[in-house]
């Protein structure tokens, strides 16, 4: 594997750009506090881009609490009473030690919230996970549609825990954790990747079908200790201090 560049918000630039310009016109009252936003195709065409990026940009307003979506309707401008009062800087996760940090809070957070979605999952829950990782393996696997895939796979566990405030924790990490997604497939070879990236996934499904925490837990960590290394970061797992994820040359 190829080492860590200094900046993987290189990957992200351009929906960066969107999202900020978005949001100053938020700011500025251009599109006030319930006011949906236009639609993906309109603001891909406003800006000049592809709607991939605009997606991506109303990702991180929502993931900032900025916005919220409404299934089936669009995106609506939150009053800033209603904004996230938590946030991640984006430009400070071109630091190493941020985004080692990142992936440490994930460990944290994740492992714990797949234990207890293997013991509260439904099947209603098991379905909508496993329709995700369906997904992710298939035919848009080497597209970005794998990666949003990827983000409901683990925003799905969350809301199988039964606990709305994990789910809006995840949510917002799953968010910030997108770019670093980006850089594993720009600087590793992408059929080994997203080979090794969904068999994790699959690991962690079949023990949260199985009903068995510990095992959801461990495969989770083992899933974000594997996505920390293939970004040239590395975590140490606590239960047998062993670094995992490396893709094989």
């Amino acid at each position: 594997m190829k080492e860590r560049s200094s900046s993987i918000g290189a990957f992200e630039a351009l929906p960066g750009r969107v999202a900020a310009l978005l949001s100053r016109e938020i700011e500025n009252g251009g599109f006030p506090a319930g006011h949906r936003l236009p639609t993906e195709q309109q603001l891909a065409d406003r800006f000049g881009v592809s709607r991939n990026v605009v997606r991506e940009a109303v990702a991180q307003l929502r993931a900032d609490g900025v916005i919220e979506a409404r299934q089936g309707v669009g995106a609506f401008v939150r009053a800033p009473e209603q904004r996230a009062a938590i946030r991640i800087d984006r430009d400070a996760l071109k630091d190493g030690d941020n985004m080692e940090r990142l992936f440490e809070l994930r460990c944290i957070l994740e492992a714990e919230a797949a234990a207890l979605a293997a013991e509260r999952r439904t099947p209603e829950h098991l379905v909508a996970i496993k329709a995700a990782l369906d997904r992710m393996g298939g035919e848009e696997r080497w597209e970005d549609g794998s990666i949003e895939a990827d983000l409901a796979f683990h925003r799905e566990i969350a809301r199988a825990t039964g606990n709305g405030y994990i789910h809006t924790f995840i949510a917002f990490i799953c968010e910030q954790i997108r770019r670093s997604i980006h850089y594993a497939r720009a600087v590793n070879p992408l059929h080994d990747l997203v080979d090794v990236n969904v068999g994790e996934h699959v690991v962690i499904y079949e023990a949260l079908a199985a009903g068995d925490a510990d095992a959801a837990a461990d495969a989770m960590r083992r899933h974000i200790i594997g996505a920390a290394a293939r970004v040239g970061v590395h975590l140490r797992n606590s239960r047998n201090d062993q670094k995992a994820g490396e893709i094989k040359p």
